[in-house]
């Protein structure tokens, strides 16, 4: 999952159990989509990424910072207990935290990939709508 600052999830992609994390950040970087600011030509690059050691190794660290990305992925390498961007962090496991308010995606029922992903699709825009109306902005 990626997600903006706020929580507000991006681009939500399943994958089966086997496939590791670190396989799916090309994927997720490429999906993601422009972003509009208060005025000019929509954002297609974040300022930085953010991400646990899952996604911390040298191939995933470059792709990313090749893409003009500042890079806060914690390395694999690091000796060190944590990744120390919890606090960081607490907004995508809150986001994920909100997913599992759906019933159906608590556990896996559906029998095809699609049907899984396609209820992923619709518990994001669920969550997307919620934070806009939260907003109340006036219109």
């Amino acid at each position: 999952m990626l997600t903006e600052a706020d929580g507000v999830p991006l681009v939500v992609q399943t994958t089966p159990a086997n496939v590791p994390d670190q396989a799916q950040l090309p994927a997720l970087l490429e999906a993601r989509p422009a972003v509009q600011g208060p005025r000019g030509r929509p954002r297609r690059n974040p300022d930085e990424i953010i991400g646990d050691r899952a996604y911390g190794t040298r191939e995933m660290i470059a792709l990313v910072e090749s893409e003009g990305i500042e890079s806060l992925l914690a390395p694999r390498a690091d000796d060190t207990h944590g990744s120390g961007l919890g606090v960081l962090r607490y907004v995508v496991e809150r986001t994920l935290a909100c997913f599992s308010h759906f019933r159906r995606l608590r556990l896996c029922y559906e029998r095809w990939g699609q049907h899984f992903q396609a209820f992923h699709d619709l518990a994001a825009a669920m969550l997307v709508c919620s934070r806009l109306t939260s907003l109340s902005l006036p219109f």
